[in-house]
């Protein structure tokens, strides 16, 4: 098994989701009865062995403790009012790991005005060698096949951009992106799994503010750029 990180997907095994289906049918004293929308969503993930994924994790579980608790999530579709719901798992019922599908197949998804500047988009991603990941309703959607989309709905990417200079150029394209149809959200993943919101960054290597939001596994910090040391 990998070690964690944000916004990654993982598949529990059968006797994982009976467990996760139990506990979203029980009722512990002085907590409120679980939604039955809830128990419905959570049923059909179970059957279709749909994924999860990762969430905020204790300091424990970010280190990946052999036994210890994931917490896990999943944004519901439409058909169960778009809500997030969070799941507990343990470490032994992951049967394995992945990740939200790749920017360049949601092209089908976009709106017809939408589908050259992505395309674009990912091909200038791709030429720097810059993977890019879409999550949100956008990877939900092309994951399920459910209804997630609508009229509003952005795209999320997550681009791995090792170093700040990767990012620099990540953050361009998007910018450049900007005038499209579809407004385009997402972070700037690191390889030591720190995360930053590209446009955030933006600001932040302008001198526009001195500090900025740094998401990771275990919460978000908000650091200046000499308690984050940053890779030219």
């Amino acid at each position: 098994m990998q070690a964690l990180r944000r916004h990654q997907l993982v598949w529990l095994d059968e006797y994982a989701w009976h467990r996760v289906l139990a506990q979203a049918s029980s009722t512990a004293p002085g907590l409120p009865a679980p939604s039955p929308q809830v128990q419905d969503c959570l049923a059909q993930w179970a059957q279709q062995a749909w994924p999860l994924v990762v969430t905020r994790q204790s300091a424990e579980s970010a280190v990946r403790a052999p036994d210890g608790v994931l917490a896990l999530g999943l944004a519901a579709p439409a058909r169960w009012g778009r809500q997030p719901i969070s799941v507990a798992a343990s470490w032994p019922g992951v049967a394995r790991q992945g990740a939200f599908p790749p920017a360049a197949d949601i092209g089908p998804d976009l709106p017809a005005a939408a589908q050259a500047g992505w395309q674009r988009l990912c091909q200038g991603l791709a030429r720097l060698g810059l993977p890019a990941r879409v999550f949100g309703s956008y990877g939900w959607q092309r994951l399920t096949g459910m209804n997630y989309v609508h009229a509003a709905s952005d795209v999320d990417l997550l681009i791995e951009a090792g170093t700040a200079a990767q990012a620099d150029q990540a953050a361009a394209l998007l910018r450049a992106a900007e005038a499209g149809p579809v407004r385009v959200d997402g972070e700037l993943a690191f390889a030591d799994g720190a995360a930053v919101a590209w446009r955030e960054w933006l600001r932040f290597r302008a001198g526009q503010t001195d500090r900025i939001l740094v998401k990771r596994l275990a919460g978000a910090t908000l650091e200046d750029a000499g308690a984050w040391a940053l890779t030219a």
